[in-house]
């Protein structure tokens, strides 16, 4: 099945939490597709940060507000009048809900219910998607992958925040949306990877940190295995699911979006990858943290967006990551950041 980006051109998209790393670089995407974007997020959640650096906000509506404000949201929902929504706002790091969970479960679970309010109480969307995460499941750290009719129950509050939030969009659908003039589906992807990730405990923005250093990169939990992917790979998933389900309501549903199994790494190993992309002598130590849980083992089964849409990954995790070292030495060599962004968003699409 085939999915044509200039699907795009001309639609209402209204995205949440596009001040962010993925919300970024989904903005980029759709402003280069042509469409009419408005984002609403809190201000960019780093510094330095991807949204400031390629100038997304010339691209986009940029609306400043906090997802847990209701009133807020609708007020630039409603001047927006999306036709398509994809709701990426969220508190995204592990470690930091073990600091604050209830800004945590507020952001991530009350923010869903507003944005659903929103769509909800409109006649414009047709079509709404919920980007989650692979951290919904009930994790028993076995060796195959998780599948969309699995348990869900996040362990740690950020996992289980997010398990509350596809409950949440599954009690939508079915009280309000059963009608199927709106397409609600969500969107369960795996660790992410790509050029202008600035978040704190992220294993490739500390590689990046300590490459501009000239520092050895520590390596918090090196034998750790999650399924990472270029952050281009689960936007193009995300848009194909978006129009496709504006297109017909059928394919509206709960699907994983992850890489192939290949591509399922131990931190230590990706973290070789990283290394010899880079060059320059960089080197990496393990230093192992007693720090709150987290998982050891995670994959997802991606059997079903492959066959109902043929969807396949583009870019293995070597190529990733030279993609990640290539944005990074144009963003330290002072580059044009966004002529390098559309230069690999255009490989991407491409192939």
């Amino acid at each position: 099945m085939s999915f044509d980006i200039n699907f795009y051109r001309g639609k209402k998209v209204f995205v949440t939490g596009h001040t962010g790393f993925k919300g970024s670089w989904l903005c980029k995407i759709l402003s280069n597709a042509g469409a009419q974007v408005t984002g609403y997020s809190l201000e960019p959640p780093t510094n330095p940060s991807l949204f400031e650096i390629a100038g997304i906000e010339n691209d986009v509506v940029s609306v400043i507000g906090d997802i847990r404000d209701l009133k807020s949201l609708k007020a630039a929902f409603d001047e927006a009048q999306p036709e398509i929504v994809l709701h990426l706002a969220a508190q995204p790091i592990v470690l930091d809900s073990y600091k604050d969970p209830a800004y945590t479960y507020e952001t991530n679970v009350m923010g869903t219910v507003n944005i659903l309010e929103c769509v909800r109480n409109s006649d414009c969307v047709k079509s709404f998607l919920n980007v989650t995460t692979d951290k919904v499941y009930l994790n028993k750290e076995w060796p195959w992958g998780y599948r969309e009719n699995e348990e869900l129950d996040g362990f740690d509050p950020y996992s289980n925040s997010k398990s509350c939030s596809e409950l949440v969009t599954h009690s939508y659908k079915n009280s309000f949306f059963a009608d199927g003039k709106t397409a609600i589906s969500t969107a369960r992807a795996g660790n992410v990877i790509g050029g202008g990730d600035f978040a704190n405990n992220r294993i490739i923005p500390d590689c990046v940190r300590a490459a501009q250093k000239g520092e050895n990169i520590i390596v918090r939990n090196a034998s750790s295995t999650r399924p990472y992917q270029h952050v281009l790979e689960p936007l193009y998933a995300y848009l194909m699911i978006a129009a496709k389900q504006y297109e017909d309501a059928s394919y509206s549903g709960y699907y994983n979006v992850g890489p192939d199994d290949r591509d399922c790494y131990e931190t230590g190993a990706l973290t070789d990858l990283f290394v010899r992309h880079w060059g320059e002598g960089l080197e990496w130590i393990s230093r192992s943290k007693n720090g709150p849980h987290e998982a050891n083992y995670l994959k997802l089964d991606c059997s079903k967006l492959k066959s109902v849409f043929g969807w396949q990954p583009v870019w293995d995790l070597d190529k990733a990551v030279e993609k990640v070292v290539e944005w990074s030495k144009c963003w330290l060599g002072g580059g044009d950041i966004r002529a390098c962004m559309d230069k690999q968003i255009n490989e991407f699409f491409e192939k």
